[in-house]
């Protein structure tokens, strides 16, 4: 039979143990602040700071703004995100700042400035998030890492299954007219192109289109004079650039393809400045932008809203 002290002196251990575990638990919650528990036990952060503005605006399409605490200068959309703290530019994060923010997670891309930058920031000890989004199927795997990364998974597998139906009712609305072959002009000095191996000719595809030029090595190549006069496109679509007004690059696109007269895109005037904003984002937006193209390569009669 084990002494009654003996039992004492135990249990007085055990109960040692126990205060000291919870001590140390307390002690750990309080080590890494802005982040919560949540019904499920995993940890979500509560100051996200994204270097991207298609990021920025999936974290806010997740409900997520109030736990932004700052973003990239040119992060523009929602409204809401022009006000939060700024941390650099898209091309060029400013580490010290992001840092001085306090993130218990930040976003960013896999592109050469992002990445380095992500580097210093993991070195440092923070928590970041790096994704590449270069494809409508790379957006949908971002919005579930991130809903993930913020404990919304749920949340975030609705946002992707929206973004898809939308592009799929897109899909089928287009599918059943001709083919229209479209060149997407990047830049005009010198003249540079969306080429196949790009999330711009899914967009095109997607709207019904075909691209006019043919399989290059680069992703967006510049372009001769007789390679634009030999793809036959039947519609130019040219993203706006600047802050100028969309109505004032119309009238200069007018006028710098006006002297290719014989491609059917200036004879038939099927020439179109658009906003890039919900194109050239692989975000949230990106169905309005599949339905702004579509609604370019339609005969002009019938262009009217796809969807509702």
């Amino acid at each position: 039979m084990i002494p009654r002290k003996t039992i004492i002196l135990l249990l007085v251990s055990i109960g040692l143990i126990v205060l000291a575990f919870g001590l140390y638990r307390q002690a750990a919650s309080k080590a890494t602040p802005g982040r919560v528990d949540d019904s499920r036990g995993t940890t979500m952060p509560q100051r996200i700071v994204s270097l991207s503005p298609n990021l920025t605006e999936i974290i806010f399409a997740l409900g997520l703004g109030d736990r932004v605490a700052a973003v990239s200068n040119n992060c523009d959309w929602p409204v809401e995100a022009k006000a939060k703290p700024k941390v650099g530019t898209f091309w060029q994060p400013n580490t010290e700042v992001i840092i001085a923010t306090k993130p218990d997670l930040v976003v960013c891309e896999t592109f050469l400035q992002q990445n380095e930058t992500a580097q210093v920031l993991k070195r440092a000890g923070l928590n970041v998030l790096s994704l590449r989004v270069e494809s409508i199927d790379e957006l949908f795997a971002a919005i579930r890492s991130i809903g993930q990364a913020a404990g919304c998974s749920e949340k975030s597998e609705q946002l992707a299954a929206g973004i898809k139906e939308q592009l799929d009712q897109i899909r089928e609305l287009s599918s059943s007219a001709e083919k229209v072959k479209v060149l997407w002009v990047i830049q005009t000095e010198p003249v540079r192109v969306a080429g196949v191996n790009t999330f711009v000719n899914e967009i095109i595809e997607l709207a019904g289109g075909q691209n006019a030029i043919a399989p290059t090595g680069d992703q967006y190549p510049s372009i001769s004079t007789e390679e634009i006069i030999g793809c036959k496109a039947e519609v130019i679509i040219q993203s706006a650039m600047g802050t100028e007004d969309l109505a004032k690059q119309q009238e200069s696109a007018e006028k710098f393809w006006g002297r290719f007269v014989n491609l059917p895109a200036v004879k038939d005037k099927r020439i179109y400045v658009i906003n890039p904003d919900t194109v050239l984002r692989l975000g949230p937006r990106i169905g309005q932008g599949v339905e702004t193209v579509a609604q370019c390569l339609m005969p002009k009669v019938e262009q009217e809203p796809l969807t509702k």
